[in-house]
Order: structure tokens, then C-alpha cells, then sequence
């Protein structure tokens, strides 16, 4: 057997006696981590759902600092000018932990499923999302990329009303927007108003609907090389949806205890334990174990999908073209098109019956319009019988 000889050689570098401990490769981990840790991290988390429903006392609680002020929900809610759409909020806050600084940044979506009509409620939360991918993709093109600013949000944080039942409509819909453009997790606020079995049997409904409309949710990668890795991720991915319960109160539990929590007549609801809600395991994935991954997947995957959509609509070989403004509205415009395409054909059905009936009708008219005419033929015909009878001569016999 011959081999075929290559023009590139794959040498193993054996460590020579006098340097032990080798040539210094294995120090570029350590190097990669002085530049992140040198650099910092920027994270972009978007909460959306119901007003009312925790949003804010939550993210207060995961970063445990009062990174967004409360709202005055009574207020906007019965106030006689509300807002006419969704409004996008967004608070920037810098946290640092053991030296390692991350620029924070939270979308939230106050208005959100408010109104009575709430059938497009999604649609500025959507074109949020699709603007920051587009505004970084062209930053990406200019000639000097220094300094650019990156807004794609990496998590979305979904809140569901703890009805007790299933996902609305309102949900469903706007949940299989945001899965195809950002990482999705759902999240059930207010845990505590349900009981266990109630909550358990809530989950389960979630995740039928979530199957069965095949909607999207963010995964975490569970296989890993360490068994109580895996074994870590499995569990927090059994807890979807999450279960919550948001509080910033420092609540002194009856053994003593010092906790955050809300208390009640029946006992302490607390946050940080793990058989009164999910809180532990959110905060791992999101911040612990799986923020990388979220960044990453948000950059590989999410905004990939939108960059590759863009250049397939896109003529950028033709100077004169100009860029698709309006591909984001594809869906809306293939909407209208279809049901104006609908209301015509309908509109042609009622004109064809229309015009039917009223040949049906023409043809009545003639029927009865010639059975006049042979009417009055025949009074004619009695008339003028009549005159001549009346004016003939009449012979008078002997």
C-alpha cells in the first residue's frame, strides 16, 4: 500500500528535558480570560408580558438591586388618555461581581395585552427585535466597525398570568413571534396565588399547548462531560416554565430565618427555595450556567437567521437597489394580500349572483311584457269588433 505524501505535517511537540513545562500553549485559556474578564460582558434580557403581573419586582430580585423602579399599575391602567400601542421601555444598569463587570440591559414591554383588542399587541415587540438585528447588520457593513452598538436582546423572559387553566390566545400567538427570534422562556409569575397541584397541573397544560402549537422555546444543552452537569441541566429543564415569585422584602421566617419572601396568614412564600418555586433554577440558567450560551446562540442562531432571510431579499450586487424596508412586514403584507384577494372573490360571487338574479328577472319582465301585449291584441280585436258591429247597417225585413 502507498501513501500519499501531504505538503502539511502534523509534528507532536514532545517537551525537551530542559523546559518541563512546555512551550506555553496550554496558557492561552488563561489569556482568552484576562481579555473577557478585562472587557466585560454585555446582556440584554427582555421582559414581556401582562402589566400587573411581577415583571418588575422580578428582575429586581434576580439582580438583587433596584434595577427598574416600580410602576404605578392602578394608574396607567384607569388613566383617561392610555397609550395607544405597546410601549418599549429600556433601563441600562452596570453590575459588577468579583471584578467582572456586565453592561445590563432590560427591555420591558409596558402596555402589553392591556386593551380589549389585543390581536396585533405583538407586532412592536417583534419589530423591536427585528430593528436592533437590522441596525447591527448594518453597523456591520460600515467601513469603520469601532465602537458599535449591540441591542439584539439575548433572552426574553415571557410572564403567564397564574390562571390556573391553559395559555390564552394572546400567548400563544405572540410566543410563536418571539421563538423564531429569540431565545424564549416562559415563565409563570405569581406561583404563590396556586397551589401545588394546581401549579403542577398548569405547567403540564403549558407545555401541551407549547408542543402542540409548536412554538419555540430556548433549550439549554444538557449532555456534558461532567455527570452532575448533566445531571444540573436536566433538572432545571424539567422546571419549564418556570414558576416565580418575585420579592425584594426581607421576611424573618418563624425558625428564625432572615429570607426574601412574602409572608402570609398560612406561612412564608420564599423566593430562594426551591420547593415554593423555580426562582434557583431560573437564575442559574440565566446568569450561572448558560449566559454564554444564551449570547452565543442569540449571535449563531437567531441573528444568522435574520442576516440570511435579509441577503436572500436583498440585491446588493445592483447599486441603484435600495434595501428592503418592508421585508419585515412580509408577513403582514402576504396577510393583506390574501384577505383583499378573498374580499374580491367574494365581491365577484355576490356581483355574478347579482347580475343572475337580475336576468332571471329580465327574462320575467319579457315573459309578462308579451303576455300584456297579446292581452291587449286581443281587447284591441274586441274593441274594434264591437264598433263594427255598432256601425254597420242594419237591414230591416218585412
Amino acid at each position: 500500500m502507498t501513501s500519499t505524501s501531504s505538503p502539511y505535517e502534523v509534528v507532536s511537540a514532545a517537551p525537551s528535558p530542559i523546559t518541563s513545562a512546555g512551550t506555553g500553549i496550554a496558557n492561552l485559556p488563561n489569556q482568552r480570560h484576562k481579555i473577557v474578564a478585562k472587557n466585560g460582558a454585555n446582556f440584554t434580557v427582555m421582559v414581556c408580558g401582562e402589566s400587573g403581573v411581577g415583571k418588575t419586582t422580578f428582575v429586581n430580585t434576580l439582580f438583587t438591586s433596584t434595577i427598574k423602579e416600580p410602576k404605578n399599575v392602578t394608574r396607567r391602567r384607569f388613566s383617561k388618555t392610555p397609550p395607544k400601542t405597546v410601549q418599549i421601555q429600556i433601563t441600562k444598569a452596570e453590575i459588577e461581581e468579583k471584578m467582572f463587570k456586565v453592561k445590563l440591559t432590560i427591555i420591558d414591554t409596558p402596555g402589553f395585552g392591556d386593551y380589549v383588542n389585543n390581536r396585533h399587541g405583538w407586532i412592536p415587540i417583534v419589530d423591536f427585535l427585528d430593528d436592533q438585528h437590522e441596525k447591527y447588520m448594518r453597523q456591520e457593513q460600515q467601513p469603520c466597525r469601532k465602537g458599535a452598538i449591540d441591542m439584539r436582546v439575548h433572552v426574553c423572559l415571557y410572564f403567564i398570568k397564574p390562571t390556573g387553566h391553559t395559555l390564552l390566545p394572546l400567548d400563544v400567538e405572540c410566543m410563536k413571534k418571539l421563538g423564531s427570534r429569540v431565545n424564549l422562556i416562559p415563565v409563570i409569575a405569581k406561583a404563590d396565588t396556586l397551589t401545588p397541584s394546581d401549579l403542577a397541573k398548569f405547567k403540564q397544560n403549558i407545555r401541551d399547548v407549547i408542543y402542540a402549537q409548536n412554538i419555540k422555546v430556548y433549550s439549554c444543552p444538557i449532555e456534558s462531560d461532567d455527570e452532575s452537569t448533566t445531571q444540573r441541566n436536566a433538572n432545571i429543564m424539567a422546571a419549564l416554565p418556570f414558576a416565580v415569585i418575585g420579592s425584594t422584602q426581607d421576611i424573618l421566617t418563624p425558625d428564625g430565618r432572615k429570607v426574601k419572601g412574602r409572608e402570609y396568614s398560612w406561612g412564608v412564600a420564599e423566593v430562594e427555595n426551591d420547593e415554593h418555586c423555580d426562582f434557583r433554577k431560573l437564575r442559574s440558567l440565566l446568569i450561572r450556567t448558560h449566559m454564554l450560551d444564551l449570547i452565543t446562540t442569540t449571535e449563531e442562531t437567531h441573528y444568522e437567521n435574520y442576516r440570511q432571510s435579509q441577503m436572500e431579499t436583498r440585491n446588493f450586487g445592483d447599486s441603484r437597489s435600495q434595501p428592503n424596508e418592508n421585508a419585515k412586514f412580509k408577513e403582514e403584507e402576504d396577510a393583506l394580500r390574501k384577505r383583499f384577494t378573498e374580499q374580491v372573490k367574494g365581491e365577484e360571487s355576490r356581483f355574478r349572483a347579482w347580475e343572475q338574479q337580475l336576468l332571471s328577472e329580465r327574462d320575467r319582465l319579457h315573459k309578462e311584457l308579451e303576455a300584456q301585449s297579446e292581452r291587449v291584441k286581443e281587447m284591441q280585436a274586441d274593441i274594434d269588433a264591437f264598433y263594427y258591429q255598432r256601425d254597420s247597417p242594419k237591414v230591416i225585413r218585412k
